[in-house]
């Protein structure tokens, strides 16, 4: 059960992160189709900050003999690293939506397409490979936290074990920052006009309030939370590589926004589900659900009959099975905000 919680939050979490990414730039009226880029933009500037002070000795890692604090505090900062560059990405959406009235949709299709290719142009041009990674370097456990840090080694305690051995600074942090988003969303000044113009920019533009700059914040915090859902995911779930790929969570976090109707609360509970099937995809063979030694899933997988329907594929194709089908009972239920994807004309009533 440990087992379970742990990796269900290593995948729920991404996912949590850039859907609330994604209701800042809707709530100010900009459809960010381009998550999946941006995470993939935010993945490979994360690895790329973490290797580059490995090699030029910022931070030197040594097995078991470095100081947890300076680790952790290194994680935060290609945390923040991937924010920053994942805003100014996104700027490039912003600068399509807002100043040349481009198509959204396109917008951020065309992106989805860029970050990839630029991706992996630059790593072919830094490393002459097809992937970034941490070479020399035990990359699962840099970053990870342990119970001896904190004087805990001889403790077994449920707790213990499942929300401090073996997990990551950057689940908590990001389950802060999750809180103090949907804060600032919900309950200030800022939130209120950033989410009056996704509904009646007119209105809000009446009012004094310069639409154009509320669009923009609302681009460049969405662009921010995706470059640092982008790094999370690599780190947490790829073992800190990038090659271009984030195995479609961009638009995992799109259905997770739309299931959760872009409300924060929602929000939470669909990453939750959606990333317990991620789960069993990834870790259906060393399941041990009832902790007796056996493996359920992959005993069924592995079964003459069950074996041609449980099969590994399948537990693969979960995630994305579960998508379309959520989203298929859910969607005509979904109220998106009044003035998503289209352009601000002050003229227009």
């Amino acid at each position: 059960m440990t087992y379970l919680i742990q990796q269900t939050l290593l995948y729920a979490i991404p996912l949590m992160i850039v859907a609330l990414a994604g209701v800042f730039a809707e709530r100010s009226g900009i459809i960010n189709l381009a998550l999946e880029g941006i995470m993939i933009f935010g993945a490979f500037i994360g690895v790329l900050f973490v290797r580059l002070c490995l090699q030029y000795g910022v931070f030197v890692y040594v097995a078991e003999n470095t100081n947890w604090f300076q680790m952790q505090l290194f994680e935060v900062l290609a945390m923040l690293t991937s924010a920053l560059l994942g805003s100014v990405f996104a700027m490039l959406l912003g600068f399509a939506a807002i100043n040349l009235k481009a198509d959204q949709t396109i917008s951020g299709t065309s992106l989805n397409m860029l970050a990839p290719a630029l991706v992996l142009f630059l790593i072919k041009t830094f490393t002459n490979q097809e992937r970034l990674e941490l070479n020399g370097v035990d990359a699962p456990a840099i970053f990870m936290l342990k119970k001896s840090f904190f004087g805990l080694g001889e403790s077994n305690g449920f707790f213990v074990n499942t929300f401090i051995n073996k997990t990551y600074i950057a689940t908590y942090v990001c389950i802060l920052l999750f809180i103090i988003c949907s804060i600032l969303l919900y309950k200030t000044k800022f939130g209120l006009r950033l989410r009056a113009c996704g509904e009646n920019p007119q209105a809000a533009g009446s009012l004094g309030i310069n639409v154009a700059k509320m669009r923009y914040s609302g681009v460049a915090i969405s662009g921010a939370l995706a470059g640092m859902g982008g790094f999370v995911y690599a780190m947490t779930t790829s073992n800190c590589t990038s090659n271009g790929d984030v195995a479609g969570f961009g638009f995992l976090a799109l259905a997770v926004m739309i299931f959760g109707n872009w409300k924060p609360l929602n929000i939470v509970l669909a990453a939750m589900l959606f990333g317990l099937f991620s789960c069993l995809a990834a870790g259906y063979s060393s399941i041990d659900i009832n902790r007796d030694g056996i493996c359920l899933l992959k005993e069924l997988s592995d079964d003459p009959t069950w074996g041609k329907i449980l099969n590994p594929n399948l537990y693969r194709m979960l995630p994305y099975l579960i998508s379309l089908i959520v989203l298929a009972f859910t969607s005509k239920k979904s109220r998106a905000p009044k003035a998503e994807g289209i352009p601000y004309d002050k003229g227009m009533r």
